[in-house]
């Protein structure tokens, strides 16, 4: 089976998350339209609810290098959110403390580690984490 290549995986992924095709706790797009490497991209999650989490909407930045989707992107959040995964200091998120980056699949999309992030923000250890003020950022 042959690899599709990068640019025509990130137009997928683009035409997606324009067209909101995906769920509607998460959504993804190009930071720049110009910018005709798709390298920058925008994420946002809304917080799950029955959390600590509940009624915020988090937004991040995705970085898709040049060997994306074979090597996960680098994921930032830029509102402030307390997650063992997530350093407290810059935003980061670790790929050695969350699993869909530590195991990352070809496979894998955005939306994939969008929604596994926003699924990490309700497991039981995380979900009553105390967080900071609504509408901080990194």
């Amino acid at each position: 089976m042959s690899k599709v290549p990068r640019s025509f995986r990130l137009l997928e992924e683009l035409e997606k998350g324009e067209k909101g095709l995906g769920p509607e706790s998460c959504s993804y797009g190009l930071a720049d339209a110009e910018d005709i490497t798709m390298t920058n991209w925008n994420g946002t999650i809304l917080g799950p609810p029955h959390s600590n989490h509940e009624n915020r909407i988090y937004f991040l930045s995705i970085k898709c290098g040049d060997n994306y989707p074979d090597q996960p992107p680098e994921i930032k959040f830029i509102s402030k959110i307390n997650l063992p995964c997530v350093n407290a200091e810059n935003g980061q998120v670790s790929a050695n403390e969350f699993h869909t980056l530590k195991n990352w699949k070809r496979s894998y999309t955005m939306e994939t580690l969008l929604l596994d992030l926003r699924k990490e923000m309700s497991t039981a250890a995380n979900k009553k984490l105390p967080q900071p003020a609504e509408g901080s950022t990194f």
